[in-house]
């Protein structure tokens, strides 16, 4: 194969991940409407579809005890548990596990088969359902067929077509392997992961390390649940609940295996893990390398697994795949469970050692006793948390499609109130906009506000942005990047404009704070456009709400605090690595292409927003007004940069005359001179020519971030 760039230049930055935003790569349409499509559709039709699946199709692949449920269920929740509230990625939306390297992950071994089994019905179905909700709800399917009732479903899922390159798996270069890289000093899961060993979902199920430890293994999982922000109590009800179906496959170990889809022979058709032990299937199943069913009754909702799991006594043993797994004490269990194909042939019920775990710790039991005592409890947990599971990536209920919706709404999908008043119109706007004006707001107050609060949206799991104006309320208008004490002020004046609005009016016309905020954003961009004499007009769509404390979860929304922002100039601490990293890691969750993010930084910079009022990257001597100033003086910089400091992450621009600086700036400043792809499209906004362009591409850059979370438009 050809040696590309990163094979020469391996430390380059990586651009790549933002040009995903400058069109779609897969093949439908752009004006394709998968919300109208995915409402065409019969759900019952689909869902009878699936069932049908469910008993069929046995003898290709045949399935355990004649069900394919447990197999579907374990493709579901692994598609959706790649979630981390981290940076939002991951999560069953795009349809990522057909697509490496989660189709090709140890831990998804034998789920091509399950989405092949599903074929017949993508294909009956095509562009009306995506893989990515056909994979969901087949889950459900699968619940619901042995007995348990679902919490809810939504559809809304459109399907990617490459892989996720945004999304960090770990540091190891091996699968099922374990770095202390992977790991926090005091022995946590770094924050940005979501496992604790590469290519597993989760954690180790023989225990940490390979080991049947149970004290570290309890630590794990606590560990990665709460990395989807999920409690004690959500992540008992997601094992046991999970658990009670189905079994785990290790007829002889692992090196009866072909190799992974991926890697697989093109014979194989996109197959992978061809298996030469006995029949290669059935009975002779290899899959995790642990072999047994968690109880007597594999296809039915029943108490059997925390009965088990409490009632008994467990002791560990390498099973028939050579993996650590655990066994009843007294043998009690032993020949408990039918066989998979023939009920005569009888298996032992077995325990995983994260099982064995949850017993062992004191939090876990309780809830695992509650459970044991109160059924329906256990029925209402694993449908809530399921249901949690399987939706946390996204976004708001308003995107949620189909007539299985709940109308409950959790704190996890960030409520908003409904208005009960009658949104601005276009001469409200303007009133709006003179009271602004004429207040003491400068531009550059008013730009960082504005970015504050609409840049916290991700797309990856459509949390953040300007609606709900949770700006003003914890934990972000106490975040550092946020010069909170400089935005307390702000707000006091914008809801000083607020109240005189509502005061002026004789009918039931209002505006949120949240409209406020975004309105004179927009107005500051407009009146620095102006100053720098060019006419922009940005389209203001009012009907942004209000968020209360008791609607917003502030652990939760604590992941969304910026370690880096390169828009406001801001570097935190203890970075992990380049902040330049970190700034294009921050543009893809906004959608942000290359053009787009160099054109806000460059604008940001001129309109003098940095987030703690500093002259870094300010290469202007009119702040506060949109030009081109940044791009041409960073261009025409003839000296050399010098660091300020060891970690060369601040510089200087040294006068040889008289020794003193005439600028400063951060690397997220002359990245942009000296990556070459940036410097490419500075050069364009540099240029004598370059400035109208230049305003008229951060206005429209502008406009979008501001936009992002309105799924109501």
């Amino acid at each position: 194969m050809p040696r590309d760039n990163t094979d020469w230049w391996p430390n380059q930055l990586d651009l790549d991940v933002l040009d995903e935003h400058a069109g779609n790569p897969g093949p439908l349409e752009e004006e394709f409407d998968y919300a109208e499509a995915f409402e065409e559709l019969d759900l019952d039709a689909v869902k009878e579809d699936i069932e049908e699946v469910m008993t069929t199709s046995q003898d290709w692949w045949p399935a355990d005890y004649g069900h394919y449920g447990p197999l579907f269920i374990r493709m579901a929740w692994h598609s959706a548990g790649t979630y981390r509230t981290h940076d939002g990625r991951g999560g069953a939306s795009g349809g990522r596990q057909r697509l490496p390297p989660l189709n090709s992950w140890p831990d998804n071994v034998n789920l091509d088969k399950a989405r092949r089994l599903l074929w017949p019905v993508k294909q009956k179905y095509g562009r009306k359902l995506s893989w990515a909700d056909l994979i969901v709800l087949t889950g459900n399917v699968a619940l619901e067929s042995m007995g348990f009732e679902t919490f809810g479903f939504a559809g809304g899922r459109e399907d990617d077509f490459k892989p996720d390159d945004a999304v960090d798996w770990g540091p190891e270069d091996q699968w099922e392997s374990t770095s202390a890289e992977r790991f926090e000093e005091d022995g946590r899961l770094d924050d940005a992961l979501g496992n604790t060993v590469m290519g597993l979902i989760y954690v180790n199920p023989e225990g940490p390390n390979g080991e049947p430890d149970l004290e570290g293994s309890a630590a794990n999982i606590r560990d990665t649940f709460s990395h989807m922000a999920m409690n004690d109590k959500e992540t008992v009800a997601l094992i046991a609940g999970g658990h009670t179906f189905g079994k785990v496959h290790g007829a002889d170990d692992g090196d009866h295996l072909g190799p992974e889809p991926e890697d697989a022979p093109i014979d194989l058709q996109g197959l992978g893990w061809d298996n030469d032990f006995g029949e290669g299937k059935g009975p002779d199943t290899i899959t995790s390398g642990i072999e047994g069913p968690w109880n007597a009754t594999p296809t039915a909702w029943d108490l059997s697994y925390v009965n088990n799991l409490l009632s008994y006594e467990w002791e560990p043993e390498k099973g028939p795949g050579g993996a650590w797994q655990w066994t009843t004490k007294n043998d009690e269990l032993d020949d408990a469970a039918p066989g998979v194909q023939d009920p005569a042939d009888k298996e032992d019920v077995m325990m995983l050692t994260t099982d064995v775990a949850l017993k062992h710790d004191d939090d876990f039991r309780a809830v695992l006793e509650e459970f044991r005592d109160d059924p329906d409890e256990f029925q209402q947990s694993f449908a809530k948390a399921w249901y949690k599971l399987i939706h946390r990536d996204m976004g708001p209920p308003e995107r949620f499609l189909g007539p299985e919706v709940p109308e409950e709404t959790m704190l996890w999908q960030d409520p908003l109130p409904d208005a009960d008043y009658d949104v601005v119109g276009e001469a409200e706007v303007a009133e709006l906009e003179e009271l602004i004006a004429e207040s003491d707001l400068s531009i550059s107050e008013r730009v960082k506000t504005a970015w504050a609060s609409a840049s916290t949206f991700r797309h990856s799991d459509k949390r953040g942005g300007a609606n709900g104006a949770r700006i003003r309320l914890e934990p972000q208008r106490s975040w550092e990047v946020n010069h909170p004490e400089e935005l307390e002020s702000v707000l006091e004046t914008y809801e000083e404009i607020q109240a005189e609005f509502t005061e002026s009016r004789d009918d039931d016309t209002r505006v949120s704070l949240a409209d406020l905020v975004v309105l004179g954003g927009n107005l500051a961009v407009e009146q620095a456009a102006a100053a720098a004499g060019h006419d922009v007009d940005i389209s203001f769509e009012p009907g942004r709400v209000d968020a209360t404390q008791e609607q917003t979860d502030e652990e939760s929304f604590e992941a969304l605090e910026p370690e880096v922002d390169a828009f406001r100039n801001y570097l935190g601490e203890d970075l992990p690595r380049e902040p330049e990293h970190e700034m294009v890691d921050r543009a893809e969750l906004l959608k942000l292409t290359v053009p787009e993010m160099t054109v806000l930084v460059g604008g940001m910079r001129v309109l003098d927003a940095n987030y703690d009022g500093s002259d870094r990257g300010v290469f202007t001597d009119e702040p506060e007004t949109l030009t081109n100033d940044f791009f041409v003086n960073l261009l025409d910089f003839d000296r050399d940069w010098e660091p300020v400091d060891d970690d060369e992450e601040v510089f200087e621009l040294v006068d040889p005359e008289t020794g003193e600086a005439d600028w400063t700036a951060t690397r997220l400043d002359l990245i942009f001179g000296s990556n070459s792809r940036l410097r490419a499209v500075s050069e364009i906004y540099g240029a004598a020519d370059g400035e109208e362009k230049f305003v008229q591409d951060f206005a429209d850059a502008w406009s979008k971030v501001m936009t992002l979370d309105r799924f109501d438009l």
